[in-house]
């Protein structure tokens, strides 16, 4: 019988427990494996390896409660994925809504209270954590088992307390913002003009879009029913089959990036070398950009590698009844929903470097390349953002759509 480390998790604090456990995984070579022994269902964990390390480890209950939970975590190799749930907007946060000290509750139990006071929320309520480390395992737990029908806002960050509003969007009432661009491009170009996130943020109601911003929803509602600006040569992509639609996404968008980012990347570092010391804030935007690198890249590579050619197996399925090349992949709700909440860290990244460049309008003493590099990035956040769009709000829909139709 083969001997294996094993890690013994209820002896950790609870802020070490998934560093130490992650930092373990990534000692292990490929093939190598470890037992991770807790005293509850470490399912949390499984999210956030899913998350942040992709395809890249096995995972084997070998021992599955009431009272000892062990776990046989093998890596398998491949490139680890980060993906971090950033800080968001604090708009329409609610200060009169219950708090719950998670600190309070046995651990074993903590998880699965908080699901019940979400699943218990009516869209539009919120409520909010309180916890002594970064509660981000349950992010990615919300997000694999509920999908991402909720918004998840840092109130404080640690390093002592940690505190977290997650309200349930609402989305039932009426169509979303995302739905309502999907299906007229004028409308989007609405949203454009009041700073309206039908992107990152398309999960939400007009309504509760409205109340976040102090917009008049009647006034709104008046524009999209006659929406004043034309659109030239305006694709409609809802009467597109998604096959042909993710070919163009690749071909319009991920090699627009591909093309973009190097260049881009060069230039920023250049003009913050050089203008810097008189403009600080180039150091934290080089900080974004590079940070956003890192995300889409990892998140490209999981849509041209499973994403993509899921979609186009199921539009294969449904002209010829050939199944095959759907046996690999159970279902593509668990990598959408990843895709979606990938896509929101992005766009909290984007909106986090326009509001650091001032809108990308460079400073007076700004020299022509400082000019153009923020042309550039203004270009790859509208090119980006319309990316976004087409696959949270068409694509994917669509596309799961097909999935169920075959079922």
């Amino acid at each position: 019988m083969r001997t294996i480390d094993s890690l013994y998790v209820p002896d950790l604090q609870p802020a070490l427990k998934h560093p130490v456990i992650l930092e373990k995984f990534d000692d292990l070579n490929n093939g190598e494996a470890f037992l991770l022994i807790n005293d509850h269902d470490p399912i949390p964990l499984f999210y956030e390896m899913k998350a942040e390390k992709g395809e890249t480890f096995e995972w084997k209950k070998v021992e599955d409660g009431p009272s000892v939970w062990i776990v046989e975590i093998k890596k398998t190799g491949g490139a680890p994925a980060t993906v971090n749930p950033d800080e968001q907007n604090k708009e329409g946060i609610e200060d009169d809504v219950f708090v719950l000290n998670v600190t309070l509750i046995e651990p074993k139990l903590k998880h699965s209270t908080i699901f019940k006071h979400f699943d218990a929320l009516n869209e539009g309520e919120a409520f909010q954590i309180l916890n002594d480390h970064d509660p981000r395992p349950l992010y990615y737990q919300l997000i694999g088992e509920r999908g991402n029908i909720f918004t998840w806002t840092y109130l404080e960050n640690g390093p002592q307390r940690w505190k977290v509003q997650i309200k349930k969007n609402d989305t039932q009432s009426s169509e979303t913002v995302g739905e309502i661009a999907a299906k007229d491009i004028h409308k989007a170009e609405v949203f454009k003009r009041y700073g309206i996130d039908f992107c990152c943020g398309g999960k939400k109601s007009l309504k509760e879009v409205c109340n976040e911003k102090g917009l008049d929803i009647a006034v709104m509602e008046a524009e999209l029913e006659n929406p004043k600006q034309t659109v030239q040569s305006a694709n409609d992509f809802n009467r597109w089959e998604p096959g042909f639609l993710a070919d163009y996404i690749y071909n319009q968008h991920h090699l627009f990036y591909y093309n973009e980012v190097l260049v881009i990347k060069d230039m920023l570092t250049k003009v913050t070398n050089h203008h810097g010391g008189n403009h600080p804030e180039l150091g934290y935007l080089y900080s974004l950009f590079t940070k956003l690198v890192q995300e889409l890249d990892m998140h490209f590579a999981k849509e041209e590698e499973v994403v993509f050619p899921f979609i186009k197996a199921l539009v294969l399925a449904k002209k010829t009844g050939n199944f095959v090349a759907l046996y690999s992949q159970p279902s593509l709700t668990e990598p959408i929903q990843l895709m979606e909440a990938d896509h929101e860290i992005a766009g909290e990244v984007l909106a986090a470097m326009k509001k650091v460049t001032d809108n990308y309008n460079p400073p007076a003493d700004a020299c022509n390349s400082y000019r153009f590099l923020y042309k550039k990035l203004n270009e790859l956040d509208e090119d980006l953002h319309q990316h976004i769009h087409l696959e949270n709000n068409i694509l994917f829909p669509k596309a799961l759509k097909l999935e169920r139709e075959l079922q």
